[in-house]
């Protein structure tokens, strides 16, 4: 949790008029749902802290119904996003081609990258492909191996390098297969069609229409190359990361400006093939939705960003590990009694 302090990055800034949730004068105090409290805890906060949460927010309509801490951790504490970083690059996709920079999610990732052209295969992967995590690349995900092609990507310095060894596998679109390289792919293509940084078009695009409260930062390879970590590495704080659930909890538009297009929001809302992560839950446009029409943005260690469309509640929770709790149903089973 702290390794944005290991990494450089660049800065993103805040805007002058920060906008706020409402305080509730008294919070909720919700129960355990049932099927998880099998350590028998005494509350709610207990199980948060016992089971390796940081920051765990319920909003609805706008108002904090539920704020807690923990482990000496504050509002104002810096939190890295992991992947839930990556459901930030597919709303910065879907702006890019409401403003034409890109044509479609059909462009192939070559028109964006031409050094790939020399690879045989890259031709025929889409956007859409790596947004959908169905690109065919060969990319080993593994977290737990040193030798793992995300180690390497994770605390390498120089990216662009890397990419140029990348091969194909399979031909695109035959399945699923998580990998935070065709993230890092349509990073790169963000920043070279809209000739920004990927920090500068969040900060322009999102962070400041949104009114973030605090500044944040996305870590970069090293100083010399700054390549940004696309799949992950968005560090800010538990009640910016909620007003970005907001803004796809109302279809993109907020407070009357369209800030991602509607059309955009409902695709990575929607479920549209096969593909279902190691939870079993089906993956859009780098986001994963459930059966009951909730969708959320997901990171490692138990990153999440919630939302329930029918309750219109945004639930944030940030940790050090899942502590084996199904973090979503556990969601889904909480807004039951709300």
């Amino acid at each position: 949790m702290k390794d944005y302090k290991k990494f450089p990055s660049q800065k993103i800034d805040k805007p002058s008029a920060p906008f706020l949730f409402k305080e509730t004068v008294r919070q909720l105090d919700p129960d355990i749902p049932q099927g998880f409290n099998k350590k028998n805890y005494r509350t709610l906060e207990q199980f948060l802290e016992k089971e390796k949460t940081l920051s765990f927010l319920i909003i609805r309509n706008d108002s904090v119904l539920y704020q807690k801490y923990f482990h000496r951790y504050d509002s104002a504490s810096i939190l890295p996003s992991f992947s839930v970083a990556k459901s930030f690059v597919s709303a910065l996709i879907g702006i890019a081609i409401s403003e034409s920079y890109i044509k479609s999610v059909d462009q192939p990732i070559t028109d964006f990258i031409p050094e790939l052209k020399s690879k045989p295969g890259f031709e025929k992967i889409t956007l859409k492909h790596l947004l959908n995590m169905r690109s065919g690349i060969d990319f080993n995900e593994g977290y737990s191996s040193p030798f793992a092609d995300m180690a390497k990507y994770y605390y390498g310095l120089n990216l662009k390098k890397y990419i140029l060894k990348l091969k194909v596998k399979s031909a695109p679109d035959l399945h699923y297969d998580y990998q935070s390289v065709n993230t890092l792919l349509l990073g790169i293509a963000l920043e070279r069609a809209t000739r920004k940084t990927l920090a500068a078009y969040l900060e322009e695009k999102i962070w400041k229409p949104l009114g973030m409260e605090f500044p944040a930062s996305w870590s970069v390879d090293s100083r010399k190359n700054q390549t940004i970590k696309a799949f992950c590495c968005i560090n800010a704080r538990a009640l910016d990361f909620a007003k970005f659930g907001r803004l796809y909890l109302n279809n993109g538009n907020w407070n009357g400006v369209q800030i991602v297009p509607s059309e955009w929001v409902k695709q990575s809302r929607s479920i549209v093939n096969d593909s279902r992560d190691s939870q079993g839950y089906p993956y859009t446009y780098h986001w994963r939705v459930t059966e009951k029409g909730c969708f959320f943005a997901k990171g490692i260690l138990g990153q999440y960003i919630f939302v329930d469309p029918s309750k219109n509640i945004i639930i944030v929770r940030m940790g050090t590990g899942n502590a084996d709790v199904n973090w979503p149903h556990f969601f889904e089973m909480l807004v039951q009694q709300l």
